[in-house]
């Protein structure tokens, strides 16, 4: 019997074996695909997830740029800090991993899951943040015990520090971890979770230029993840160095003269306006946030009622006060209203429509003319040439010193204040205006805000013909090889047409008010230079009577202290504003911060203040400093 005929007896094992010869075939086939895939299409990414699972990618943080004063002071620097992280990839066991891994960082395995996947929404092949600023005992035993903590790494990273501690917290702000929300917009695409950046003050307005790049080093792990050797090492760029106009001998003194005080300080260069000082009291460490601030700190410096958190030197929105005579007396030489020689009868009050309003003194400052209305403050020649100035000319001129616009320091949060108009109260209140209104508006009180470094700047701009000039912090920026990438040259914003004979007078006013008897900071005059100034004391709430807003007062109703200056008073350089919060008057409280400033710019040993006291309403015993607005 033949094969073939075999074959025809058996149909059905024909049958069967055609079919088993294709499926061998297809299967075949399909594995020869899914090779060639492997192989060819898809070479490759698997090359790659080899790579990773052999090469081990570890970024290297970039130093942030330095900050320097206008002298070359370092005032914020870099510091190394020891950092643990994890790579999920290398993690088979991520529970046990905890677990071994909390005892030694002190913190809850529940907590560590927590970082682990908020790392994980973003990539599980880098790096993921579970510690930071660790110390080096304990990075010492994680290094260690490496063998039972299969994926964790320990690094090296450059940690912000203050050398000066809480001086100029405020303008430098501070640095927090990133979060979802900032990852996702276009100004961090290059960060990862975990990274510092700034949130507040220059370290946020300049984080792309004190950020740096990232380095990277690639190495080589055996299948337990140990490092077997470096491959390659991307070194990083470090961020730009940022000089300041700042001078911190003088910020230092400034602060110190502010004592356990709250409020704020600036000082400007008239001719530039450059910022040298700017002082926020009560101030904060900086270096609490450079590495993770504990929930307790946080929440001690949100309910401080003082806010420390605050930049008072530009969110500061404060009455006034007698410091906006200076800008009323200009206004209302301007507009003809008054001449140096205009002169009132001050009795120690006036009464316009049906209400009294009352000078600081009681019993009048007598026939007062402008000089003297300003050299001791006298609120009844302001009410009466206030109201014929009307509130219209009185705001225009005020604004065009600079008062109640935002300035443009380049500090987030920056305040406008508010000088107030007609038109303002009809848009705000849909209201007329009253001639009651104008008179409290000029001496600095009702609606009229302003920040301390509006006064400031209103200050140079009395001194310097009239310009209003933008306040600047930031001299110039240079890259990590000293090639300058950005410098800031002056700029005025506008000019206030003011005659020149005007600004002569009201200057010479505020000599008076410093430096002859009878002037309101008078006791603050310095021998060595010759400064002048304006002193002001603003109510911050509505009190009955003759209530006590003086250091028996509760504390949030005593009255605010101001003071503006300028030295020296015949070739003015440096123009001052200050506000003590609650502090009183601006004679006895304000003004000795000033003093400060000046004997530090100028070199002078610190002294104690004049002891003639003649003219300090806070020291007069004749004088009711209670009664009104200076």
């Amino acid at each position: 019997m033949g094969l073939n005929s075999g074959w025809a007896e058996l149909p059905g094992l024909k049958n069967r074996f055609i079919f088993f010869s294709l499926a061998a075939a297809a299967i075949f086939l399909l594995l020869a695909l899914r090779l060639w895939y492997l192989q060819v299409i898809a070479a490759e990414h698997y090359l790659s997830l080899s790579e990773k699972n052999r090469i081990r990618y570890v970024p290297i943080a970039a130093p942030r740029g330095p900050v320097y004063d206008r002298n070359g002071d370092l005032l914020v620097d870099n510091r190394p800090a020891f950092g643990v992280s994890v790579l999920p990839s290398e993690v088979e066991e991520k529970a046990r991993l905890l677990d071994r891994l909390a005892p030694y960082l002190g913190v809850e395995p529940a907590e560590l899951a927590k970082r682990w996947e908020k790392g994980m929404r973003y990539s599980r092949y880098r790096p993921i943040p579970l510690a930071e600023d660790v110390g080096r005992e304990v990075m010492e035993v994680i290094q260690e015990n490496g063998v039972s903590l299969p994926g964790v790494l320990t690094e090296v990273r450059p940690v912000r520090s203050y050398p000066y501690g809480e001086t100029a917290a405020h303008l430098f702000g501070y640095l927090g971890e990133i979060t979802e929300r900032e990852i996702q917009e276009e100004a961090y695409r290059d960060y990862r979770l975990g990274e510092y950046v700034g949130k507040v003050g220059l370290e946020k307005t300049l984080e792309s230029f004190l950020h740096g790049r990232e380095g990277q080093r690639r190495v080589e792990v055996d299948v337990k993840g140990r490092e077997l050797r470096l491959l390659r090492t991307l070194e990083p760029v470090p961020g730009n160095r940022v000089i300041l106009t700042l001078q911190r001998d003088m910020q230092q003194a400034a602060e110190k003269a502010f004592a356990d005080q709250a409020g704020a300080a600036v000082a400007l260069d008239v001719r530039t306006g450059e910022v040298l000082a700017l002082v926020s009291r009560p101030g904060f460490d900086p270096a609490l946030f450079a590495s993770g601030i504990s929930g307790e700190q946080w929440i001690g410096l949100l309910q401080n009622p003082r806010h420390p958190l605050q930049n008072k030197a530009i969110r500061g929105q404060y009455p006034p006060g007698s410091t906006f005579k200076v800008a009323v007396a200009l206004a209302a030489l301007r507009a003809g209203v008054a001449t140096p020689a205009t002169s009132v009868n001050c009795e120690g009050k006036v009464t316009i429509g049906n209400r009294e309003f009352r000078c600081w003194k009681r019993e009048g400052h007598g026939v007062t003319d402008l000089k003297k209305a300003l050299k001791e403050s006298c609120d009844v020649w302001f009410y009466k040439v206030g109201i014929d100035l009307g509130i219209d000319r009185m705001s225009a001129t005020v604004r065009e010193l600079g008062l109640g616009e935002t300035l443009g320091l380049g500090l987030d949060g920056e305040k406008g204040g508010l000088i107030p108009d007609r038109a303002w109260k009809r848009r705000r209140f849909g209201a007329g205006w009253y001639d009651g209104e104008t008179a409290i508006a000029a001496i600095g009180q009702g609606y009229v805000l302003t920040t301390p470094l509006q006064l400031a700047t209103m200050t140079a701009a009395v001194v310097n013909g009239g310009k209003v000039l933008r306040p600047h912090v930031v001299k110039r920026i240079e890259d990590p090889a000293g090639q300058i990438l950005f410098e800031t040259a002056p700029e005025v914003l506008h000019s206030a047409a003011l005659p020149e004979a005007a600004l002569r007078t009201v200057r010479r006013g505020m000599e008076a008010v410093v430096n002859e008897p009878g002037g309101t900071a008078w006791s603050s005059r310095l021998e060595e230079v010759r400064f002048a100034g304006k002193t002001g004391t603003s109510q911050v709430v509505k009190l009955k009577g003759d209530s006590d807003r003086g250091q028996d007062a509760i504390y949030q109703h005593r009255d605010h202290a101001l003071f503006i200056a300028y030295a020296p008073a015949d070739d003015p350089q440096l123009a001052v504003a200050v506000v003590v919060e609650h502090g009183g008057h601006g004679g006895s409280a304000a003004a000795p911060v000033a003093r400060a400033i000046f004997a530090s710019y100028f070199g002078l040993e610190p002294k104690p203040e004049t002891a003639d006291a003649a003219g300090d309403p806070a020291a007069d015993p004749a004088i009711d400093p209670a009664a009104s607005g200076d």
